[in-house]
């Protein structure tokens, strides 16, 4: 019996170290352009059915109340709380953000894409349109040397003052990708999300049409982090922990009380 208790003790500790890591990061990323918190969720560990609610106890009776025993938490999994977060105006032009659902598209390394809703672009040296790494945005976008005036509106099509036309130019039109079940993409470095099996393929469309956000140029996504939240929860893990050290303790002097009477 001690001995069990002190294994569901140990899962308590585990658990509420797996939570303050996800904490943690929450905190860590604060400032993280487009970032979204996670949650840490909990479930029960098997349990051991001593005896069955409803198993005979006689001939010509039954259990009322069964004797199940459990064996600790586990984490769960996480999940990302996909709320939006403040949107905040910079003054640049190639900063975009999304007002609503989506996520803008990148081609990564390998030909594989990438999804992120931070939109804090630039123009490479051959003008395309690129994240901070140097990742082509998807669509290509291709801006003119000596381009001005550049203008992204709403519905992602984008425009330019180009030198020796009087009337702007059009470059092309970002489009926003969507999916069925957002909250299940791969979390990935650098503010990307990758596809998997859970989150269905990308549907791809015009901003502002079918549930997607509009772009709003010169503005950036806020993280949705509210360090007054994370503390609170910081705190609560804390308790958490010490309780389930307190319960290790206890039953180390139970043990050590055993050992010394028998």
């Amino acid at each position: 019996m001690p001995s069990s208790a002190l294994q569901v003790a140990r899962t308590g500790l585990e658990a509420q170290d797996t939570r303050m890591r996800v904490i943690s990061n929450n905190l860590a990323n604060v400032s993280t352009t487009a970032f979204k918190r996670d949650r840490a969720n909990f479930a029960t560990l098997a349990y051991q059915d001593a005896r069955v609610a409803g198993a005979q106890s006689s001939n010509e009776t039954a259990y009322a109340t069964g004797l199940n025993l459990g064996t600790g938490v586990g984490i769960q999994s996480t999940t990302r709380m996909e709320t939006q977060g403040s949107l905040n105006a910079t003054g640049n032009s190639l900063d975009l953000a999304l007002d609503g659902d989506g996520y803008f598209q990148v081609s990564l390394p390998g030909g594989q894409l990438g999804y992120t809703r931070a939109g804090n672009f630039t123009r490479s040296a051959d003008g395309q349109l690129v994240t901070a790494q140097g990742y082509i945005v998807q669509p290509p976008i291709s801006i003119p040397e000596g381009s001005t005036s550049i203008t992204i509106s709403q519905d992602g099509t984008v425009s330019a003052q180009i030198a020796g036309q009087s009337d702007p130019a059009q470059l092309g039109q970002l489009t926003v990708a969507s999916f069925t079940n957002p909250a299940a993409l791969q979390a990935a470095s650098d503010n990307f999300m990758l596809e998997t099996a859970a989150s269905g393929p990308a549907q791809i469309g015009i901003a502002g049409e079918q549930g997607r956000g509009q772009i709003r140029q010169g503005m950036l996504e806020g993280s949705n982090v509210n360090i007054v939240e994370e503390l609170v929860d910081m705190i609560e893990t804390q308790r958490a922990y010490e309780i389930n050290s307190k319960m290790i303790s206890a039953v180390d002097e139970m043990l050590q009380n055993a050992n010394q009477t028998l």
